[in-house]
């Protein structure tokens, strides 16, 4: 008996490895070419984490704000693009008022937020005219968006928008923003690093007091319902908690024990998390679900589905103009007219590469994505200059993984649908 059920097992695992595989090729993928990108362009690694850590806190935020529309079947949302013009627009008025630091944040979000609702709302309108066919839709509403947000900036201010004369912001002859606005030279004098500056603490003294306190966390609920924490859950934590003291206090790392973490701004995308994670345990969340698992069933159990879609579209819509807003801040120079275009395919780009499909997302492969990808895009042209001659060539390289692992992983959710298709009438 014994004879027949190892074999058994064996397929079993087989079978479970495959799976874990096919799962998450993209993943794999993408931490390799990570890995030999690093090894290449053989950079400092203290400017690697430094980068790192700056590109986490401007990217993760617009990230995140994919989340709820794929579990709620919307797909990936290429509409988070009007979001970000919505921030854009708050930006602009709050820097032609000279309105700085948090005050102009406060601003900038009040101005970008019933924007953001009014054009998630008819983005979502449009998604439950185009079901199936919703991130065509979106890459549309993008294109038609900015066309319209070009005409007002380019030909109305200036002429039916009156400026001050003289303003930096608009061109020479009067009519139409500049191609470039500064946003501040330094912290101080305009909307650059508002938020990142308010408090920045070392990066490692945070990733120590956030691991101490998940690991209070676990064990403090875990008692409460009954049983003992198991010590190998806490081990991901406890060697966070000795990396980071290790780079601390060894002379060795003196470079890496000095960067620095935006407090504010990493608060706020801990914040969205929570909020992702705890709106789907409330009615509105389960119904997200469920019109993500099936349409139809959702709209016998009493469901309105169009509505529920728009919510979350308005959502998606209203975090993606915020963390336009945290991008910007950061960055601290905005391309008027580009700044805002390439903002749904980076992002979505980064949330497949962490794993999730165009049905199924979550906060850790939202984070591992940004990570992995912005990893990708610090090493990739001093490591193509090594390989090619050419930095210039890395830059390509950075194009063709944002529409590669896009391709790749729509490619990937198709035969994973054929198959499973293919599987159930088998069955039958």
């Amino acid at each position: 008996m014994e004879n027949k059920i190892k074999p058994q097992l064996r397929l079993q695992e087989k079978k479970d490895i495959k799976e874990i595989l096919r799962q998450n090729i993209v993943v794999i993928i993408f931490t390799v070419l990570t890995v030999i990108g690093v090894i290449l362009s053989d950079l400092p690694f203290h400017f690697m984490v430094r980068e790192l850590v700056s590109r986490i806190g401007r990217n993760s935020f617009l990230v995140l704000s994919l989340i709820i529309p794929i579990l709620a079947g919307v797909g990936l949302n290429f509409g988070i693009v009007v979001g970000a013009m919505a921030g854009q627009l708050g930006l602009i008025m709050v820097t032609y008022w000279g309105i700085t630091g948090i005050p102009g944040i406060l601003l900038t979000v009040l101005i970008a937020t019933p924007v953001a609702v009014v054009l998630g709302w008819q983005t979502g309108v449009l998604f439950n005219k185009t079901k199936g066919q919703e991130m065509i839709a979106g890459l549309i509403v993008g294109y038609f968006a900015n066309g319209l947000y070009q005409f007002v900036f380019l030909f109305l201010v200036g002429t039916l928008i009156p400026m001050k004369p003289g303003t930096p912001m608009v061109k020479p002859d009067g009519i139409g923003l500049r191609n470039t606005i500064s946003l501040g030279s330094k912290h101080g004098e305009g909307m650059k690093y508002a938020l990142d500056y308010v408090l920045q603490v070392n990066v490692w003294q945070l990733l120590i007091a956030a691991a101490l306190a998940l690991i209070a966390f676990k064990i403090i609920r875990n008692r409460k319902r009954g049983f003992k924490t198991p010590v190998a859950s806490l081990i991901p934590n406890m060697i966070l908690v000795v990396v980071s003291l290790v780079i601390l206090l060894v002379p060795t790392f003196r470079m890496l024990a000095n960067i620095k973490a935006p407090v504010v701004t990493w608060l706020l995308i801990v914040g969205l998390c929570l909020f992702n994670i705890l709106i789907m345990k409330t009615k509105l969340g389960q119904d997200f679900k469920a019109i993500g698992r099936s349409q139809h069933i959702a709209s016998v159990a009493g469901i309105n589905v169009d509505q529920t879609r728009i919510i979350a579209v308005i959502l998606s819509t209203v975090f993606a103009s915020w963390g336009q807003i945290i991008f910007l801040q950061n960055i601290g120079t905005m391309n008027t007219y580009g700044s805002h275009m390439q903002v749904g395919m980076f992002s979505i780009a980064a949330i497949l590469i962490g794993g999730a499909s165009v049905t199924k997302a979550n906060i850790w492969q939202a984070l591992v994505g940004v990570i992995l990808f912005h990893s990708v895009f610090i090493v990739s042209p001093t490591a193509g200059k090594v390989l090619f001659g050419d930095a210039q060539i890395g830059e390509f390289f950075r194009s063709f993984v944002v529409y590669g692992v896009i391709g790749v992983s729509l490619g990937l959710h198709a035969w994973k649908a054929a198959t499973a298709k293919k599987k159930e009438e088998t069955e039958e």
